[in-house]
C-alpha cells in the first residue's frame, strides 16, 4: 500500500481538533518516538485525556509517514461503546484533514453472523445457530462448482441467481412480481431463497450455492495476475473513509457480493482496522481470519488495557464439554463402523450416516493415522466420559445429599483435579495412566480428530464444525502443558435439559473439563511482540509496573524494545467534584456476614449509602456481587423516597432497558454488581450521574479453586500472587466505577469509596494502589463526617 501524504507533514495535520491538550501533545509525541523504535507505550489517562485521539493520531501519522514501515493501525477494545468512540474520532479526523489529502480508510470488524445477508434476514434456512457451518458448506460447494474441473463458472452461478429472480418477475408469480432479499436498506439482486445449480442430472441432484460468494469469486483477479483480493471490493475504499458494518453490508449487497469476503479483502488494505481482543488473541479467529494483521507492519492499540490480562486468560484457556466428548465419540464410531462391519462380514444399517469403507481406507492411506488409532481414541473418549460422570456424581453426593430428588437446588460448581495451592499432576492424567492409556493417545488425538472431520465432511458433502478436532486439540494441550501455569478442573454450569433423565445431573448441568492458563503473560507478550509497536491504554492501569509484568511487556523490554510509561490525571475543574474515602469497617464476609444478617457493619454501610443516595440526581451504587446488590437495594428502599433500581444478572436487553429507565426523568438510585456491565464503558456524562459509591474492595471469591490456582501461579511468577492476581484488579474495578461520574469539564459530582482499606494504611490497605493524584483527592473521612462533607459540597454548588 502506498503512503498517502508527503513526508514533511506532521501529526497536527492528522489531529482532529483545533488545539490538543498538553497531555495529548506529550502522549502523541511519546508514542511516535517509541513506536519508531519498535516499542510500546503503557498509558494511564483519566477520562477526558483524549486517549482515543492520541492513539489514532499517532498511529495514522506513522502509517502515512513514508519513512516508517507501518501500514495500518489495529485497534483492539473490549467495550462496544469504546469501539464507537474510535469510529467517531476517525470520522472527526477525516472531517478535518487537509483538503488535498485522501480520507483515512477505516474498517470495523464483526462476525460472519452480523454481515451474512441471509442470516440478517432469517432467509435461506440460515440463522444464528447454523450460519458458520452453512456458510462454509455453501462456499465449498460454490468453489467446487467453479474451480478446476468444475461444471460451471462463478459468473454463470451469479447470473443464474439473478435470472431466477427475473424469471419470477416475468412469470408474474407470487403476486406483484419478484421478491428481492433486502438488508441494510438495499435490495440484493437475488431472491430470498438460496439458489440451486442443476446440471441436467436426475431430480434431487441440484446443488445449493451462495450467489453472493459466487459474485465475489467472479470479481477476484485471475490466478497468476498481479492483482490482489482488494480488486473484488465493489467500492473505492480509498475515498470512502470509515466503513462501518452497516456500510459494508449495504455496499456489498447492492453489488450482489459477499460482505464477509469483502471485509477479508479489505483487512490488509485498510489504514485503520477496529476490532476486539478476539481478533488478535483468539487462536481460532487469528488462524482463520485476522492472521495477516499480526506482523511488524501493524501499529496496535490496546484500549481498556486493564482488561487485557483477564480477557486473554479466557481466550487462551481450553475446555471440552461432556456433550462434545459424546459427539466426538459418535463421530469416531461412524468412521470406524464401515471398516469394522466389513471385517465382520456385516453391512451398515440402512440410512445410517457413515462413510463407506473405501473412503475411510483412502483417507487413512493419505495420512499417518491408522485404523487402530481411531479405535484407541474412541475407546479413550468413552472411558473419559464415564470417569467424568463418576467424578461429578461423587462430588454431588458429597455436597448435595439426595440431589437426585431436587435438581433445582444445584448451583454452579468447580471440581478441582489437584490441590490448587500445590502444583502437581492432575487426577484425570493419573487415572489415564493407571488405566493403561498411553501418552501417545493424548498426543495423537488431534491428528485423529482432523482425519475424522475430513472423512465425515467428504461422506456427507457438507462442511460442518465437527467435535473430534476440538476434542483432539484440547487433549493434546492437556498432555503438553505444565501443572503450575495451567490448572485443570471440572466445571459444572447450571443449565436445564428436559431430554435427560429426571434423576441425572446432566438434566441440571453442563459439565466441562477445563484447562485454565493461569499466567497469560507469555501469550500476551509473544503476541504483542509480533506487532511493530503500539500503545496500551486505560483510565486504570496503575500500578503500571505490575501491569507491564502481567502483560509480558517486561519481556519485550528485555529484548531491547522500549516500553515507556505515561500517567495523566484528571484535569477538569476540581471545584466540580468531591471525593471521599470513608473509614467504615472493612466490607468483608467476616465483618458483614450473609446478605440477610443484621449487624453493626451492615447498618453503617446502609446509613452511608442512604446519605449518598439523597444527593440530588442519579446515584450509582457498586457492590461486590449481585447478592450484595440485592441487599443494598432493599436497605435503600427502606430509607429513601427516590426510586431504587436493582440490576440483576440478566441479558443485554434487560440491562439496556434498566439503563434507559435510570436516565429518564427525576433522580434515582441504581444498584449493581461491580461484576456487571454498568460500571465500565457506559456513558454517564452530563446530568446522567451525580454520585457514584463503591462498597468494599471487589476482590473475587478467594475460595474458588481456580482463583487459588491463579494466586499460586502468580506467587511463583511475580512473587505476590494475592496483590497481582486479586487486589490490583479489584482496585481497578473500583476506580473504573467511580470514574463514571466526571466525564467532561462541565460534569459535577461526588465519588465515594466506602471501606477503611481505601482510607487508612494497614496490612491489607489498598490506598497505596491509588495513583498519587487520586490518593490526594480521596480524602479519608470518618462515617460521621461523611454527611457533613456532602452538605458542604452541596452548599458550595448552591452558592455559585
Amino acid at each position: 500500500m502506498s503512503k498517502a501524504r508527503m513526508a514533511d507533514s506532521n501529526w497536527r495535520a492528522v489531529f482532529g481538533h483545533d488545539e490538543p491538550y498538553d497531555e495529548q501533545v506529550d502522549g502523541i509525541e511519546t508514542t511516535l518516538d517509541t513506536a519508531r523504535d519498535g516499542g510500546f507505550v503503557a498509558l494511564e489517562g483519566a477520562c477526558g485525556t483524549g486517549k482515543t485521539m492520541i492513539a489514532l493520531t499517532a498511529g495514522i501519522d506513522l502509517v502515512r509517514d513514508p519513512d516508517t514501515d507501518y501500514e495500518r493501525v489495529f485497534v483492539l477494545t473490549s467495550v462496544k461503546q469504546q469501539l464507537r468512540q474510535f469510529e467517531m474520532d476517525l470520522e472527526t479526523i477525516n472531517a478535518n484533514l487537509p483538503t488535498d489529502w485522501n480520507p483515512v480508510s477505516g474498517l470495523t470488524l464483526v462476525g460472519k453472523a452480523d454481515v451474512c445477508p441471509y442470516n440478517r434476514e432469517g432467509a435461506g434456512g440460515i440463522d444464528d445457530s447454523n450460519v458458520y457451518d452453512r456458510c462454509e458448506t455453501l462456499r465449498d460447494r460454490t468453489r467446487d462448482l467453479t474451480g478446476e474441473g468444475g461444471s460451471t463458472t462463478a459468473a454463470n452461478l451469479a447470473a443464474r441467481a439473478r435470472s431466477q429472480q427475473i424469471g419470477l418477475a416475468d412469470s408474474g408469480s407470487r403476486g406483484s412480481g419478484a421478491r428481492f432479499l433486502e438488508t441494510a436498506g438495499e435490495p440484493a439482486p437475488y431472491p430470498p431463497e438460496l439458489p440451486e445449480y442443476d446440471d441436467g442430472g436426475p431430480a434431487g441432484s441440484e446443488i445449493e450455492y451462495c450467489p453472493f460468494y459466487a459474485q465475489y469469486l467472479e470479481d477476484l483477479p485471475e490466478e497468476g495476475s498481479d492483482g490482489d483480493a482488494s480488486e473484488a471490493v465493489p467500492f473505492d475504499f480509498t475515498e470512502t473513509g470509515l466503513v462501518t458494518p452497516e456500510d459494508l453490508v449495504s455496499m456489498s449487497v447492492k453489488h450482489g457480493t459477499c460482505p464477509h469476503s469483502v471485509m477479508g479483502a479489505l483487512l490488509g488494505q485498510t489504514e485503520v482496522v477496529i476490532g476486539n481482543y478476539y481478533h488478535a488473541f483468539d487462536p481460532t479467529t487469528t488462524g482463520a481470519f485476522t492472521g495477516a494483521l499480526l506482523d511488524d507492519s501493524t501499529f496496535v492499540v490496546c484500549d481498556e488495557a486493564h482488561m487485557l490480562e483477564p480477557r486473554v486468560r479466557d481466550l487462551v484457556s481450553e475446555g471440552i464439554a461432556d456433550g462434545t466428548l459424546r459427539d466426538a465419540e459418535t463421530e469416531l464410531s461412524r468412521v470406524i463402523q464401515p471398516i469394522k462391519f466389513e471385517r465382520e462380514g456385516r453391512r451398515a444399517e440402512g440410512g445410517s450416516k457413515t462413510a463407506d469403507a473405501d473412503l475411510v481406507r483412502a483417507e487413512l492411506n493419505e495420512t499417518d493415522v491408522s485404523y487402530d488409532e481411531l479405535e484407541q481414541v474412541r475407546d479413550f473418549l468413552r472411558a473419559l466420559r464415564e470417569e467424568l460422570d463418576r467424578r461429578v456424581r461423587v462430588h454431588l453426593d458429597r455436597n448435595y445429599r439426595g440431589w437426585q430428588s431436587d435438581l433445582t437446588e444445584l448451583s454452579d460448581e468447580e471440581i478441582p483435579l489437584r490441590d490448587p495451592g500445590v502444583p502437581g499432576e492432575d487426577e484425570i492424567s493419573e487415572w489415564a495412566a493407571r488405566e493403561g492409556y498411553s501418552d501417545a493417545i493424548w498426543v495423537r488425538a488431534e491428528s485423529v480428530g482432523a482425519v475424522v472431520e475430513r472423512i465425515l465432511n467428504e461422506a456427507e458433502d457438507e462442511e460442518k464444525t465437527r467435535a473430534s478436532p476440538a476434542v483432539g486439540r484440547v487433549l493434546g494441550e492437556w498432555y503438553r502443558q505444565n501443572h503450575t501455569d495451567y490448572f485443570r478442573e471440572i466445571e459444572l454450569e447450571r443449565t436445564w435439559d428436559e431430554t435427560e433423565p429426571a434423576d441425572s445431573w446432566r438434566r441440571a448441568y453442563t459439565a466441562r473439563l477445563a484447562l485454565h492458563n493461569c499466567v497469560p503473560s507469555d501469550a500476551i507478550g509473544s503476541r504483542l511482540a509480533a506487532f511493530g509497536g503500539g500503545i496500551l491504554m486505560s483510565a486504570t492501569l496503575e500500578p503500571i509496573e505490575a501491569f507491564t509484568e502481567v502483560t509480558g511487556l517486561e519481556y519485550l523490554e528485555s529484548e531491547g524494545r522500549p516500553v515507556v510509561e505515561r500517567r495523566y490525571g484528571l484535569h477538569f475543574p476540581e471545584d466540580n467534584r468531591e471525593s471521599f474515602a470513608v473509614a467504615v469497617p472493612k466490607f468483608t464476609y467476616d465483618n458483614r456476614g450473609r446478605p440477610g444478617e443484621e449487624n453493626p457493619t451492615r447498618r453503617q454501610y446502609a446509613d452511608a449509602l442512604a446519605q449518598i443516595g439523597r444527593v440530588p440526581g442519579n446515584v450509582l451504587v457498586g457492590m461486590p456481587s449481585y447478592g450484595e446488590a440485592e441487599w443494598a437495594a432493599g436497605a435503600l428502599e427502606d430509607r429513601l423516597s427516590k426510586p431504587v433500581l436493582l440490576d440483576e444478572s440478566s441479558g443485554d436487553d434487560v440491562t439496556e432497558s434498566l439503563k434507559d429507565e435510570f436516565f429518564a426523568g427525576e433522580g434515582k438510585v441504581l444498584v449493581t454488581s461491580l461484576r456487571g456491565t454498568l460500571t465500565e464503558g457506559v456513558d454517564y456524562s452530563g446530568d446522567r450521574l451525580s454520585a457514584a459509591v463503591i462498597c468494599g474492595v471487589p476482590i473475587v471469591n478467594t475460595s474458588s479453586p481456580r482463583t487459588k490456582a491463579v494466586r499460586r501461579a502468580y506467587d511463583d511468577e511475580f512473587g505476590d500472587g494475592f496483590a497481582y492476581a486479586l487486589t490490583v484488579p479489584a482496585v481497578r474495578k473500583a476506580r473504573q466505577a467511580v470514574g463514571r461520574v466526571i466525564r467532561s469539564p462541565e460534569d459535577v459530582g461526588i465519588r465515594v469509596l466506602l471501606d477503611e482499606r481505601y482510607a487508612r494504611e494497614s496490612w491489607d490497605s489498598v490506598r497505596g494502589y491509588l495513583p498519587d493524584g487520586e490518593r490526594e483527592e480521596f480524602q479519608p473521612v470518618s462515617p460521621d463526617m461523611l454527611e457533613f462533607g456532602l452538605e458542604r459540597f452541596r452548599g458550595r454548588l448552591e452558592s455559585r
